[in-house]
């Protein structure tokens, strides 16, 4: 079954250009998924007393443009599969006015909250959570032509602040990590960096990052689109690698290739 998910858009997810930031995207996405879950019977408060959760290890996300102020988008979601009870890969895709504006496939590992561990589903979340075919694709990266940049990287401690309900930096704020240290580079060669904007992203999720731990962000250009769209490769770790990712980014009236070469 697909949900449809009425979304509104927070003052704070804008930048000064008034457009929505990636990470609020990612928000987004989320709050869309949470609202599903919870219309399927699994709220936030009874994943919190079954001691059960979902975390995400993998997503690819493609943003055709930008939302606006103003602009109150509807997402539409459902559950691709639910391979062995434990990897569940939810499409989410987020339209205005019948425009699709960005979507994603995610692939979420199911845990028990205690232990922090991948583990099956019960029959009460497998029948809630039940596969639906619409017949439509996953979202791909987009095709990447390799070519060689500088490395550049930013450290920074964990804030206590930034820990979610299972007590870990959520998802979104790893895109807030790799879109801050692109743009810091962009501002250290003398261009605007909030004329970056978002074309796609794609994340590896390997562990979970935790309040007071060191967190260092290696980003490197390794390649561009065929609309020459800087692709930029990312390490995120604690020392240990807690996600790897790939973003692919443009800069309006510029050319961010050049400026990252």
């Amino acid at each position: 079954m697909i949900d449809e998910v009425s979304l509104m858009v927070p003052r704070h997810a804008f930048s000064p250009r008034h457009v929505v930031r990636a990470g609020e995207v990612w928000r987004l996405l989320q709050i869309a998924a949470v609202e599903s879950s919870t219309r399927r019977g699994w709220s936030p408060e009874r994943y919190q007393a079954e001691g059960t959760g979902f975390i995400v290890s993998r997503m690819t996300v493609r943003h055709h443009r930008q939302l606006i102020s103003g602009e109150a988008p509807l997402a539409r979601t459902w559950v691709r599969d639910f391979r062995r009870g434990i990897i569940s890969r939810r499409e989410i895709r987020l339209c205005v006015a019948e425009e699709e504006v960005a979507a994603t496939t995610q692939q979420w590992v199911h845990i028990s909250s205690t232990a922090m561990k991948p583990t099956r589903a019960g029959a009460a979340m497998l029948a809630a959570f039940a596969p639906h075919d619409t017949g439509s694709a996953m979202i791909e990266f987009p095709a990447v032509t390799e070519c060689t940049g500088l490395e550049w990287s930013m450290r920074f401690p964990c804030w206590h602040s930034w820990m979610d309900v299972l007590g870990h930096v959520n998802h979104p704020t790893y895109i807030d990590w790799c879109d801050e240290a692109i743009m810091r580079r962009i501002a250290s060669l003398g261009e605007e960096p909030q004329k970056m904007i978002p074309v796609a992203e794609e994340f590896r999720f390997r562990r979970a990052v935790l309040a007071g731990e060191m967190v260092t962000v290696r980003s490197r250009l390794v390649g561009t689109t065929a609309a020459r769209d800087a692709v930029i490769e990312h390490s995120i770790t604690t020392p240990e690698t807690a996600a790897i990712a790939t973003t692919v980014r443009r800069l309006s009236g510029g050319d961010l290739v050049a400026l990252l070469a």
